[in-house]
C-alpha cells in the first residue's frame, strides 16, 4: 500500500471503527442515540445554526462564536503578558529565581479552581471565564519562551557583548529568531488548553457558549445534541491547533531559509 493510500485509508478505518462501536453501544442501550439518528439531528441543527429567539435560545453557531470570542480575548491577554515575561525570565537569572517557585506552585492548579476568584474579582460570568482562560494559557507560553531564551547558544551572547549591542538589538536580532520555535510551541499548547477550559467554564457560568449549550441540552435530555456538540468541540479544537502548527512551520521555514 502506498504512503498516500495509507494516510487516507487508516483514518477512514479509525472513523469506521468508532461508528461501529457507537452503533453497538446504541444497540445495547435504548437511551443512547444511534449514529444515523445523530446525523439526522445534526442536519436539522446546522440547517439554521444562527437562529436567535431569545438570550438563552440561540443556534449552535452563535454559541461557538461566543466561546471563540472568549478564547481569543483570554488567549490574547495571556500572550501579551506571558511571552514578554518569558523573555525576561529566560534572560535574567534573578527573575528566573524569583518567578520559578511561583510558576511551579501555580501551574499545577486546575484552571477551574481559578473561576471562583474570577467571579469574586469581576462580579460577572463572562470576564470570569476569560480570566480562567488567561490563567491557564499563560503558563505554557512563559515556560516555553523562557526555555527557548535559556537555550540560545552562549557564543551568540558573547558576540553581542563584543559588539556592544543594546538590549533591544539582542532581543530582536538574536533572541527572537532563536526562541521563535519554542514560543510557538508554547502558543500551540496554550490554545488547546484554552479551548478545553472554556467549555468547562461555560458549563459552570452559564450564558451563551458551547459549554453552556451542552449543559442546557443535558438538562433537556437531548443526548444527540450533546454528541453533536462533542464532535463540534473536537473539530474546532483540532482546527485551532492545526492552524498554529501551520503557522509554526511557516515561521520556522522562514528562519531556516533566511
Amino acid at each position: 500500500m502506498s504512503p498516500l493510500m495509507m494516510q487516507t485509508v487508516a483514518p477512514l478505518c479509525g472513523l469506521a471503527f468508532l461508528v461501529l462501536l457507537w452503533q453497538l453501544i446504541a444497540m445495547s442501550d435504548s437511551q443512547f442515540p444511534t449514529p444515523l439518528l445523530t446525523l439526522q439531528e445534526a442536519v436539522k441543527l446546522f440547517s439554521d445554526p444562527f437562529y436567535r429567539t431569545g438570550p438563552n435560545d440561540q443556534g449552535i453557531g452563535w454559541n461557538i462564536l461566543a466561546s471563540l470570542q472568549r478564547v481569543a480575548v483570554g488567549f490574547g491577554l495571556a500572550a501579551a503578558v506571558g511571552i514578554p515575561l518569558g523573555f525576561m525570565i529566560g534572560r535574567f537569572r534573578f527573575l528566573s529565581g524569583m518567578f520559578g517557585p511561583v510558576i511551579s506552585l501555580l501551574k499545577p492548579v486546575s484552571p477551574l479552581a481559578w473561576l471562583p476568584i474570577g467571579l469574586l474579582m469581576f462580579k460577572s460570568a463572562n470576564p470570569a471565564a476569560i480570566w480562567s482562560i488567561f490563567i491557564c494559557s499563560i503558563w505554557p507560553m512563559i515556560i516555553n519562551t523562557a526555555v527557548g531564551v535559556q537555550r540560545v547558544p552562549q557564543d551568540y551572547m558573547n558576540v553581542a557583548r563584543v559588539l556592544n549591542l543594546s538590549e533591544w538589538k539582542i532581543i530582536t536580532k538574536i533572541l527572537f529568531p532563536s526562541v521563535l520555535p519554542y514560543m510557538l510551541t508554547g502558543v500551540r499548547l496554550a490554545i488547546g488548553t484554552a479551548w478545553l477550559v472554556i467549555v468547562a467554564a461555560e458549563m459552570l457560568t452559564g450564558g451563551v457558549g458551547i459549554g453552556f449549550w451542552v449543559w442546557d441540552e443535558w438538562n433537556n435530555l437531548n443526548v444527540p445534541h450533546i454528541i453533536i456538540a462533542i464532535v463540534v468541540i473536537g473539530v474546532v479544537g483540532l482546527l485551532l491547533e492545526q492552524l498554529l502548527v501551520a503557522l509554526a512551520k511557516a515561521f520556522t521555514y522562514e528562519q531556516v531559509g533566511s
